[in-house]
């Protein structure tokens, strides 16, 4: 199945047209390892539409995140990345390097279920990240006895 085929129909249906930016932009999210920043979405975008700008990408994929057809999500460095909007899944993203962990969203339907039971809200769970250190990152920071070391900046 091509990008146009499968995104074509569904920016139509929502009474969007169809563009060559937006169909590069699918495109290049598509074909993907995980979530991109907007500057990495340009860069790659611009080999297929040379005369894309990034005020483009940066409003076509907020266009597209509010479409419900990307998700938008902040980066350990609190940039924000994409990534199209699929089946329910969540991350365990470590704030030390970067790496990411798929979760199974099962694991965390108890902790919805909870948290919407006390809060009243109905969460909107589809994409979720968790930052948190992976086990290497906490073994770097760990002492020779367990203990937390004091960490040094760059």
């Amino acid at each position: 199945m091509t990008c146009s085929s499968a995104y074509a129909p569904r920016l139509r249906s929502l009474g969007f047209r169809v563009t060559s930016q937006r169909m590069a932009i699918l495109h290049v999210l598509r074909h993907a390892r995980g979530h991109l920043s907007p500057m990495e979405v340009f860069a790659r975008a611009r080999g297929t539409v040379p005369g894309i700008t990034q005020p483009t990408v940066y409003r076509t994929l907020e266009f597209l995140a509010d479409n419900g057809i990307v998700w938008q999500t902040h980066k350990p460095n609190g940039h924000l990345a994409y990534e199209l909007a699929q089946s329910n899944h969540n991350h365990l993203v470590c704030r030390g390097c970067g790496s990411q962990l798929q979760i199974n969203p099962a694991v965390l339907e108890g902790v919805y279920q909870r948290l919407e039971a006390v809060s009243g809200y109905a969460v909107d769970h589809n994409h979720v990240n968790l930052s948190g250190l992976c086990p290497k990152c906490r073994k770097k920071i760990s002492g020779p006895e367990g203990g937390q070391r004091e960490q040094r900046g760059p």
